[in-house]
């Protein structure tokens, strides 16, 4: 990175009112590489002073420049920051890189021109959803006219996770700033390079002061428990675990505050024996193993057609075998590591215990062997199981890594009482060239997205949420405008 702040030191501070700083705390904490385990930089931790001053410059945006710009010179301003995104896409994919380790084409094709691209796609779509309007019949025959006007939010405070950094904080950020909010940004304390970075660029293209702010920290007694029990915070949007967004809520209860909460999964795929064989498979490789299981869409789950079921499970295994494991700037690596030590230690206890409940290890089911200046990363296998019952740990809670259990089916009826008999709803895949079973099953399926012959294919103008554990609320398309925004009804006695 030659142009910012993180090129020549790595060091992730925080952007409140337009500036980095350090802030008062005085605490930092390590950025440490899970490709080699290694410290790659520093963050400064924020606490309440920090949050404070985040939020006081939020509030005052709104009522500054930023409140009384037009939409279409506000929207001008979004397309301005996708472009300058797309101007330092290096610098971006090189952060984005440095703090997850996934593969380089993977941050190259999805990562970076989707985080770019949430500004435009929601900078286009605010200026075309209407309102309503009613006449109203009085008493007096002259009537009323009823009127629906969109309004800001206020204060937005923006909690983004690890496994798609830039994507996900963007995907809220676009849309909120498009209505007119302003946003206070806590990433993930794993990955706080390119919400940094983003702040640069926020300056570079004329966004006034106090419109995007971050502040970085962990949960609990730190940065995440300040901004989400903060009163002078008006909306609250997570994307994380289910037990996090738990807490949440209960600091959000606190003042009527409102929440969008994407969280947990338990995902299933479902492979029918019409099947394109050659679809199912390579889309349940993408869908099990894309950025190391790491996505909340990805697939645990997978339910196979029994008279496809022995053919299904040697091809995904050919395919798990074959995945090459690396560093990121190598471009025959399509598997990176895990996030971190902890998670690798969460994801490998799995392992064990799906071994333990009686599992069959079709490949994997431990560490690779990694060359030695990567031993200490957070690697782990590719790993495929069978033979477990549904009420097994290992089928029922969310791992989050690059493994899946597949299970035989025999009929319709019977694969969709098993794919909603989870606690969460996120998405599910099916794979069938039956299109009338295709829209039969997709109906009956307990989940915010289904996908048919597909994965990860998303129209943004589309709604985006989970049922049950999985969150609350939608956001995509006009959805995410009724997060975002206010509606309040004009009644005009004529």
């Amino acid at each position: 990175m030659k142009d910012g702040l993180i090129a020549t030191t790595r060091e992730a501070m925080h952007f409140i009112d337009g500036a980095f700083t350090a802030g008062s705390s005085g605490r930092i904490f390590d950025n440490i590489s899970p490709v080699t385990g290694k410290k790659i930089g520093i963050v400064h931790e924020g606490l309440k002073p920090e949050v404070d001053a985040a939020v006081a410059a939020a509030r005052a945006a709104l009522t500054g420049p930023w409140g009384h710009m037009p939409m279409a010179e506000r929207s001008a301003l979004l397309h301005a920051v996708a472009d300058e995104i797309n101007r330092r896409f290096e610098d971006f994919l090189e952060a984005e890189i440095l703090d997850t380790g996934k593969p380089r084409s993977l941050a190259a094709h999805v990562d970076i021109p989707r985080g770019a691209a949430n500004f435009k796609i929601f900078a286009d779509l605010v200026k075309n959803v209407p309102t309503e309007s009613f006449m109203l019949e009085t008493p007096d025959g002259a009537g009323a006219l009823n009127y629906g006007v969109r309004k800001p939010k206020g204060v937005i405070a923006v909690i983004s996770p690890w496994n798609l950094p830039l994507l996900l904080m963007t995907w809220k950020v676009g849309p909120a700033l498009a209505c007119g909010n302003t946003v206070i940004v806590k990433p993930s304390e794993e990955t706080p390079l390119t919400t940094t970075l983003l702040g640069e660029v926020m300056n570079t293209v004329g966004v006034p002061k106090g419109v995007f702010n971050v502040v970085h920290g962990f949960g609990p007694d730190s940065a995440g428990a300040y901004l989400t029990a903060h009163p002078d915070v008006d909306g609250i949007t997570f994307t994380g675990e289910t037990r996090t967004g738990e807490i949440i809520m209960q600091s959000a209860a606190k003042g009527l505050r409102q929440v969008s909460m994407e969280c947990g999964g338990k995902n299933a795929g479902i492979v029918f024996a019409d099947c394109d064989m050659d679809k199912a498979v390579a889309g349940t490789m993408q869908s099990v193993f894309s950025n190391c299981g790491q996505v909340c869409l990805g697939t645990e789950r997978v339910y196979v057609e029994r008279p496809v079921f022995d053919a299904f499970v040697a091809r995904l295994k050919a395919g798990a075998e074959a995945l090459k494991l690396g560093p990121s700037e190598d471009p025959e690596t399509n598997l990176g590591p895990l996030i971190s030590e902890e998670h690798k230690r969460k994801v490998l206890s799995y392992y064990a215990l799906a071994k333990e409940e009686g599992a069959t290890v079709i490949t994997g089911g431990g560490e690779p062997d990694m060359p030695d200046e990567m031993k200490g990363g957070a690697w782990v296998q590719p790993t495929i199981l069978t033979g477990l019952p549904e009420t097994a740990r290992c089928v029922k809670e969310e791992i989050f890594g690059p493994v899946c259990h597949i299970t035989p089916f025999d009929s319709e009826e019977e694969v969709i009482a098993m794919a909603n008999d989870t606690d969460y709803g996120l998405a599910t895949a099916l794979w069938t060239e039956d299109l009338t079973r295709a829209h039969r099953v997709a109906r009956r399926i307990d989940v915010g997205l289904v996908w048919v012959n597909s994965w990860f294919l998303r129209d943004l103008r589309t709604a985006f949420g989970g049922a049950k554990h999985s969150g609350i609320g939608r956001e995509g398309g006009v959805h995410g405008l009724e997060f975002y925004s206010e509606l309040s009804n004009v009644c005009v006695k004529l």
